[in-house]
């Protein structure tokens, strides 16, 4: 008797825990989406602003499964001069969170790739300078590079809009958007540049 009563104490937790889990992933609507990023409170009080492509209902489900990764992406933001901070690699949470720190010149249209990650999310951030960025669905577009584990990025055709990344706006970039980065406006000039990369949960 008591080893069935175990048993169902047992499948009755595994349930609820399942049950819960479910709940927590599916949980994040559209409208309910909207309505938790537009209150701003996961900026943590950082003064920038996030651009319009940014997947709303994808980044709420993203935060709340990591939300530590993210609370430390935005507090590194926040706290850091970007405009003095140096080239290079800089740890914010081990593996899990991570910033690249470039200052190069951008580059023609045709020396650029459209790419996706699988592993991590990319907070892109021009701190000075101007570049272009293009956005369009990894599920629109055409696989020209499978994807390499060790480098964590697909390549791919595709025919997306491109937009004006300039100081103020940052763009986040999912496993699911496929993204070019990195065009030059014109004249190729020097941009400086940061990009966090924050582990993706399943």
């Amino acid at each position: 008797m008591k080893k069935l009563f175990l048993s169902a104490l047992y499948f009755g937790t595994s349930f609820l825990f399942m049950t819960a889990v479910a709940q927590n992933t599916n949980e994040w609507t559209k409208n309910k989406s909207k309505k938790w990023f537009k209150e701003k409170e996961w900026l943590g009080g950082l003064e920038l602003k996030p651009h319009k492509t940014v997947d709303v209902q994808e980044f709420a489900r993203q935060y709340h499964l990591n939300k530590s990764y993210w609370d430390k992406a935005f507090a590194f933001l926040k706290n850091t001069d970007l405009n003095k901070i140096a080239k290079g690699k800089y740890p914010i949470d081990g593996e899990n969170v991570y910033a690249s720190v470039t200052a190069d010149s951008s580059k023609n249209f045709d020396k650029t790739n459209w790419e996706s990650h699988r592993k991590y999310i990319d907070i892109q951030y021009v701190i000075n300078g101007e570049e272009k960025i293009g956005v369009y669905p990894v599920s629109k577009a055409t696989v020209t590079k499978e994807y390499d584990d060790k480098k964590d990025a697909a390549n791919y055709s595709a025919d997306g809009k491109l937009y004006s990344a300039t100081p103020g706006t940052f763009f986040i970039f999912f496993p699911s958007d496929a993204h070019r980065p990195n065009i030059t406006p014109g004249g190729n000039k020097v941009v400086k540049k940061i990009v966090i990369k924050v582990r993706a949960a399943e």
